[in-house]
């Protein structure tokens, strides 16, 4: 819904430039009750008064009448919805430009501005030139840079400050990133604690089903980063194939414990695969082949219908009005389709070369294309 709040922008204006009602009134030759009555929504000023009043306070007449669109939660899910369907099935440019209209239109909506940076996050590898995927990281870029310095929110800030991050580190500017996120990222400060505090004071309230809730989504949540921290670890001890080794025996039991691959398979498979990538550049063939197996029927269980969906289980079963106020709610952030696309190249790395002609690999590699049946 479209809001104007000028009886509020043009109060706050005033006030600011230290004026009265009266001395305004004068500048524009009208009558003090004119101005009282604008401060009070009675009334609004004459169309033509409009330019003559942003130029007296220095500001644009979008500002001055407070035109804020803005649009419902409900209404930015579908518009994401709508838009990551159509980035799977529709020409990138087509789909780009309609989300570019769609920014200008809802300039002051920070929330859908926000979900359009993550849309795009999502997916701008889709066009294969390089060039073109760096012009859209930079626009994501320039838009996050736009909420961080007009939005009053703080949470909505902090997650443009983040994606802000994510797409420097794409674009290669690591430097950057460090400075950025350095400072606001401290597990040893105070701001960690957050959390268990929140929780007490919960349960000192006597609002016991909230502490309960609160700290499934807590652990929920670090059980997602754990799995995703652990997929980043084998990345970085790659030569190390000892700790490697550890670091997958630990986090499979996790998974097994958790039932990682029903909770969150998208997790799962990321985490297999990166084990499978791990023992095939070791040349390991029969545990590169182990690994495969559990990938794939992982990627089977996320391609099951709503499984790509977030969603708690009989452990977690207080997750599912937490995940309703979410901004896309348990949708996910990337059409089926175009994930599927993305699992079908996975097993094309040159890392996978030793196996690629054997019948263990190609029966994985069938396995793999054969779910889209089951998508």
């Amino acid at each position: 819904m479209e809001q104007v709040n000028f009886a509020e922008r043009l109060l706050m204006l005033r006030r600011q430039k230290n004026i009265t009602q009266e001395q305004l009134a004068n500048f524009l030759g009208v009558t003090k009750a004119s101005v009282s009555k604008w401060e009070t929504r009675q009334s609004m000023p004459d169309i033509l008064l409009l330019p003559q009043l942003a130029v007296f306070f220095n500001v644009t007449i979008d500002f001055l009448l407070g035109y804020e669109p803005q649009i419902s939660k409900e209404q930015i899910q579908k518009i994401y919805q709508e838009l990551a369907l159509g980035f799977a099935t529709e020409p990138f440019e087509n789909i780009m430009e309609k989300s570019q209209g769609l920014v200008k239109k809802y300039y002051s909506c920070y929330p859908f501005l926000l979900q359009i940076c993550i849309l795009w996050l999502n997916h701008f590898m889709v066009p294969k030139d390089i060039e073109r995927q760096q012009g859209v990281l930079q626009e994501i870029e320039k838009l996050c840079e736009h909420i961080i310095k007009n939005c009053h929110v703080v949470s909505i800030c902090n997650d443009a400050i983040s994606l802000k991050a994510m797409v420097k580190l794409q674009l290669g500017k690591a430097a950057e990133v460090v400075e950025v996120l350095e400072e606001i990222t401290d597990p040893m400060g105070i701001s960690s604690n957050n959390d268990m505090m929140l929780i007490q004071a919960y349960q000192m309230m006597g609002e016991n089903q909230k502490a309960r809730s609160y700290t499934q989504i807590i652990m929920y949540m670090h059980l997602m980063c754990l799995v995703g921290g652990a997929v980043q670890y084998l990345a970085i001890e790659l030569q190390n194939l000892e700790h490697c080794q550890e670091t997958i025996h630990r986090i499979e039991g996790l998974v097994e414990a958790y039932e990682v691959e029903r909770l969150y398979p998208n997790g799962a498979a990321q985490f297999f695969y990166q084990s499978a990538y791990v023992y095939a550049f070791h040349g390991m063939r029969e545990e590169t082949f182990v690994q495969l197996d559990k990938y794939v029927k992982s990627v089977r269980h996320l391609m099951l219908k709503d499984k790509l969906k977030l969603h708690g289980d009989p452990y977690f079963d207080c997750l599912t009005e937490w995940i309703e106020q979410l901004e896309l709610g348990a949708e996910p952030p990337r059409n089926p389709k175009m994930v599927f696309e993305s699992l079908k190249e996975s097993l094309e790395h040159p890392v996978f070369a030793f196996v690629q002609d054997s019948p263990e690999f190609q029966e994985i590699k069938t396995t793999l294309l054969g779910i889209r049946t089951v998508a």
